[in-house]
């Protein structure tokens, strides 16, 4: 471990804060340890080192030995004063990487629901990773969460059995496929070849086995060959940086062996021949020599520079018969395009040639900016959406500022028309309260309940109101005054007054006014309310309401002590509440 921080603070550009952010998550994470038995401490500098081998700046890198600081309970129990130490020492950008690096764990939940079926759909996968990238907020924050991962992988096999899988599963089906998007060519391969190993061992051993012995002898005959080519590039008078082969991952190896009966003979991109020039007039201009020197295998020629991948990635491809018996896939790309393969929108450190940067994507337009180029490029492209989990862990997708009530609409319209209210993280919420990315919405329906004309104020999506609209339409006024739960309760205490619970308040009022202002409970105007004797609660204090064992609302001051002690005791009891003016 010395070794490696020292490694680390010498290759920084900015010394003194390596060793600073080190210095201090030493005495942070101590000898706490994760899940698998590694220690906090080295999974943080193992993380730093990733970074730092990706030519990440120091900010970044030394985020990411801070990363879980605000989301391990046992490593830091009081996450905003975790935040605060780190921002006062290391200042608000270091910090805002940490904390949105905290809230990342809830995009998980779907793997862990104790509902939730093992198998993901893809549309369901592909939401988990839109909120994925809606709560990251910042290219950094991803790009942490996947070193991250890198490490974690290493030591899977120390996980809990009970999470193995799990962890392998959200790996490929969720982490995966944000590298390729990001253009994090490297990446990918890691995690996809470290997720395999561990669900399938056994093709896994036999690809390896068999992958090796195809590898050594194209590697070794492609050795021989790389010399005589360059002599044909320079008599050609081809300008070029680098001629190298690089072997398939096995995970991409195996996929494209099931699309050809498992046969290896038909994989000629198995090691495949690199050629980086220096722009790209040079690409084509050694396209059209190879194929004059070496016979192109029809159907094999791909232009990803004119039409690029759906992540940005630009190249050439052809397959060419280099002599009888030896076919091979020759990829063909600038300096520029080969980095950003490998590494993505990393790449920018290492490389600060102005090229145009633009990918042709539907949700990841990257910016032009090459020097603070991380930095400056915010997540916007999900903003006006909300990302919501059922406690089976189904993903709703809601435009921005949605409720529970429009959650509940798109869960089902029977469940939007009885929903009597809400929890998130077992807590009762106000039913105008706006959801935010990786809640987990639980409704609490009643058969008899029916929706409200106030809920029309606040709904958002066009589904809930015309479901609202149509019933409200349809019943009563009267019936929409209180909930349902209420008015069964006024007609027990009119026709069973010897069961009144004993009187702990010195008013009661239905939506009671006060000053000229309406009190709401959970959104809602018009419920059944006590006020509290012990504190005397009055128009615009801060007030809260506690539910009785009887299901009626005492109205308690936020300081009173009787209501903290409640609170703490009963919190699934407590109801929001509001004065609005009348």
């Amino acid at each position: 471990m010395p070794t490696q921080i020292q490694k680390l603070i010498n290759s920084s550009s900015n010394p003194k804060l390596i060793s600073d952010v080190f210095e201090f998550t030493q005495q942070a994470y101590g000898d706490k340890k994760r899940p698998s038995g590694q220690t906090h401490l080295e999974h943080a500098l193992n993380v730093a080192s990733i970074l730092s081998e990706m030519d990440l700046d120091p900010t970044t890198v030394a985020a990411g030995f801070l990363h879980d600081l605000a989301s391990t309970s046992s490593v830091s129990p009081d996450k905003k004063a975790a935040l605060e130490e780190i921002e006062k020492r290391f200042g608000a950008d270091i910090a805002h990487i940490v904390e949105r690096s905290s809230e990342l764990k809830r995009v998980y939940y779907s793997f862990h629901a104790k509902t939730a079926s093992s198998a993901i759909s893809e549309q369901k996968a592909e939401n988990i990773r839109k909120m994925f990238f809606a709560i990251a907020k910042d290219i950094r924050v991803i790009i942490i969460d996947l070193a991250s991962r890198i490490d974690g992988l290493h030591h899977i096999a120390q996980l809990p059995a009970a999470m193995q899988k799990t962890y392998a599963d959200e790996t490929l089906q969720i982490f995966v496929p944000i590298a390729n998007r990001l253009s994090l060519g490297d990446v990918r391969r890691q995690l996809e070849d470290l997720a395999f190993e561990f669900l399938d061992p056994k093709t896994f051993a036999w690809l390896k086995e068999n992958m090796s012995q195809k590898y050594e002898e194209r590697q070794k005959y492609l050795a021989r060959f790389i010399p005589h080519f360059k002599k044909v590039l320079k008599h050609e008078r081809i300008l070029f940086s680098d001629v190298h082969y690089r072997a398939k991952s096995y995970w991409s190896t195996y996929q494209k062996l099931q699309r050809h009966s498992m046969d290896f003979e038909k994989l000629y991109d198995l090691v495949a021949l690199r050629l980086i020039v220096k722009d790209v007039t040079n690409c084509y201009g050694v396209l059209g020599m190879l194929h004059k020197r070496f016979p192109p295998i029809s159907g094999q020629i791909q232009d990803y520079i004119a039409k690029p991948k759906e992540n940005g990635y630009q190249s050439l491809h052809t397959t060419v018969l280099l002599e009888p018996g030896r076919i091979c896939e020759v990829q063909i790309k600038t300096e520029s395009m080969h980095a950003e393969a490998e590494h993505g929108i990393c790449a920018h450190w290492a490389y600060k040639e102005k090229f145009n940067l633009h990918k042709n994507h539907e949700d990841l337009a990257w910016s032009k900016e090459i020097p603070n180029f991380l930095k400056n490029f915010k997540i916007d492209f999900f903003s006006n959406q909300v990302f919501a989990f059922t406690p089976k862990g189904d993903v709703i997708v809601l435009p921005q500022g949605s409720t529970p009530i429009d959650f509940a609409y798109a869960v089902h319209s029977d469940v939007g028309n009885h929903c009597e209210s809400a929890k998130i993280d077992g807590k009762i919420i106000p039913l105008n309260q706006a959801l935010k990315n990786g809640d987990i919405v639980e409704i609490i329906t009643n058969k008899n309940r029916k929706p409200s004309y106030d809920w029309m104020r606040f709904v958002k999506t066009g589904f809930a109101k015309s479901h609202i609209r149509k019933l409200i339409t349809a019943i009563p006024v009267s019936l929409f005054s209180v909930p349902n739960f209420v008015k069964e309760k006024i007609v027990q205490i009119s026709t069973r007054k010897e069961k009144k619970p004993k009187k702990i308040a010195n008013s009661s009022a239905t939506g009671k006014k006060s000053g000229g202002y309406q009190l709401h409970l959970a959104g809602q105007k018009g419920m059944m309310v006590t006020y509290a004797k012990c504190c005397n609660p009055k128009a615009q204090d801060p007030v809260k309401a506690y539910m009785t064992k009887y299901r009626s609302t005492v109205l308690h001051h936020t300081s009173c002590v009787n209501f903290t002690a409640l609170s703490k005791k009963f919190p699934e009891k407590i109801i929001e509440a509001s004065w609005e003016e009348s």
